[in-house]
């Protein structure tokens, strides 16, 4: 078992690097050219995969490098995507409310309790 160990790391390293780099953007790819590295990748074992993990996959938007973040999109700097929604509760939430509504609605109608048509209670005295 402990033979077979390193070829099985090799074949999973080879394949995850092989996917993760056919799949990368044209562009993204740092170093070489994306067909380089899938060359690379699969002709030379170990440092092939090895060397595109340090050298040749693109970074990930949240990576440092030294020099201040900024958002892709504008040359000013702002992003040209909305900022992320925090996250809201159900009672804040006006979508939640209206399909909740209407899920009563519906339960309402079902039992024969529309509010509406229904006619005041005699009156007793």
């Amino acid at each position: 078992m402990l033979r077979v160990l390193p070829a099985v790391i090799e074949i999973g390293l080879l394949l995850y690097c092989l996917i993760d780099c056919i799949q990368a953007p044209d562009g993204t790819v740092r170093n070489l050219p994306k067909w380089g590295w899938i060359i690379l990748i699969i002709l030379v074992p170990w440092i092939g995969p090895i060397a595109y993990l340090i050298a040749g996959r693109p970074r990930r938007e949240g990576a440092t490098s030294g020099a201040p973040w900024s958002p892709p999109g504008r040359p000013d700097g702002r992003s040209s995507r909305p900022a992320p929604r925090a996250p809201r509760g159900p009672d804040d939430d006006p979508d939640f409310l209206r399909d909740l509504n209407r899920q009563r609605r519906e339960e309402q109608l079902k039992r024969g309790e529309d509010d509406h048509d229904a006619e005041p209670p005699p009156a007793t005295s």
